[in-house]
């Protein structure tokens, strides 16, 4: 039998636009590791810009 370990739940962290400061995105995933830094469309700028995560 395998043992009964506490597992890591996901938990929502939101993408927000660099430039204009917008909650565009949202992502699920495990605690932990680096926060993402993506290149991602901005609809209010109507461009490509680097989003970075962010927990609300």
């Amino acid at each position: 039998m395998a043992k009964g370990g506490k597992k890591k739940k996901a938990e929502t962290v939101f993408l927000v636009c660099e430039d204009c400061g917008e909650y565009n995105y949202t992502l699920r995933r495990k605690p932990g590791g680096e926060k993402l830094k993506l290149s991602k469309y901005c609809p209010r700028t109507r461009t490509h810009t680097i989003h970075n995560e962010k927990k609300k």
